[in-house]
């Protein structure tokens, strides 16, 4: 009962997020770090409450690993969210961000010394294919609907091109976040929702430089038009009532992930996750109509294809055939 809930969580919360993330996104595209800050400081407040005990409660990690994991989320955070001010659509945005096997694997072999089998670079070399495809046909869009001016069409190409080094960056960074990640829970335990507190604790004090940049948002949030929110009958400006639905959600979304890892195996969360992120994917460009050609489907094919391979799903279902074979024959 529970991984199904979990599940549902995670395709309702993470889902109806993008939504609400995009609605802010298209209305004022700078948004990212006001979006940010009130995500962060929700999660702290619920984590301070009701896993830090008020603050009572010692962790069972030493806050100095915790600082250089919050250092790495946060930059994560705010380079990703950044990133939709530099002419990045957000289709390409959730694109790019689902090859993080990519950057993990990369990383996997350069730190840990790993090794795969043909059948996952074979996958990675789908997911890299994929995103190329997405990247190269949505730089001509940027070309192409930029002003007539050369140097207008070019300014945007560089903003475009600053948005992909953007999301490079966050990809790698948000791997070696992983790696680090995982190195601590070998030798402290598994601890998801303490993490997840201080994750979004440590970090609050670094929004004070992105302080000016949350005020204005904040002036403009409140210029814009009135919205009787349902069942309550209270009217507010309608961007505040999408942060509040985008803040929420994003809960709903974390809190699905984290019961799923603690009830099913990594595999099971995986294949949910990237099942997720195809549905708001497919969501984002029928209801908010963005563009995408048949090259961009394309490059969407391969990389969801490449992702499930990765995970090796077809070899697991067929050994849980087998598996439930070998007990018919034993009844």
């Amino acid at each position: 009962m529970r991984p199904a809930f979990a599940v549902g969580l995670v395709f309702a919360g993470c889902c109806s997020n993008v939504i609400f993330l995009e609605l802010l996104a298209r209305k004022h595209p700078g948004c990212g770090n006001i979006v940010t800050f009130a995500q962060f400081l929700f999660i702290a407040v619920e984590g301070f409450l009701f896993e830090a005990d008020l603050g009572r409660k010692r962790p069972a990690i030493p806050i100095r690993y915790y600082a250089v994991m919050v250092t790495m989320f946060f930059t994560v955070s705010v380079v990703n969210n950044y990133a939709l001010n530099l002419n990045i659509a957000m289709p390409l945005h959730m694109i790019f961000r689902s090859g993080s096997l990519i950057a993990n694997m990369i990383l996997g072999i350069i730190i840990l010394k790993k090794r795969y089998s043909i059948f996952k670079y074979t996958s990675i070399a789908l997911v890299s294919v994929g995103i190329f495809i997405c990247t190269f046909m949505s730089a001509k869009q940027v070309t192409s609907q930029s002003s007539s001016s050369e140097n207008d069409g070019f300014q945007a190409f560089l903003r475009w091109l600053l948005g992909i080094g953007a999301l490079t960056f966050a990809l790698l960074m948000s791997a070696r976040m992983g790696i680090f990640q995982e190195t601590l829970y070998k030798q402290f335990g598994k601890h998801s929702k303490e993490a997840l507190f201080y994750n979004h604790a440590l970090p609050l004090p670094g929004f004070i430089f992105l302080a000016s940049d949350i005020y204005d948002h904040a002036v403009l949030f409140n210029k814009s038009e009135l919205y009787q929110v349902p069942f309550i009958g209270v009217t507010v400006p309608i961007m505040w009532f999408y942060l509040l639905m985008n803040v929420i959600t994003q809960y709903v979304c974390i809190r699905g992930v984290f019961i799923l890892t603690t009830e099913c195996a990594s595999l099971t969360v995986t294949l949910v996750v990237t099942l997720r992120k195809f549905v708001s994917l497919i969501f984002s460009i029928l209801y908010f109509q963005n563009p995408f050609t048949l090259w961009h489907w394309l490059g969407t094919l391969f990389v969801f294809v490449g992702t499930l391979m990765y995970t090796e799903v077809w070899n697991n279902l067929g050994s849980t055939k087998s598996q439930l074979q070998k007990e018919d024959k034993k009844d």
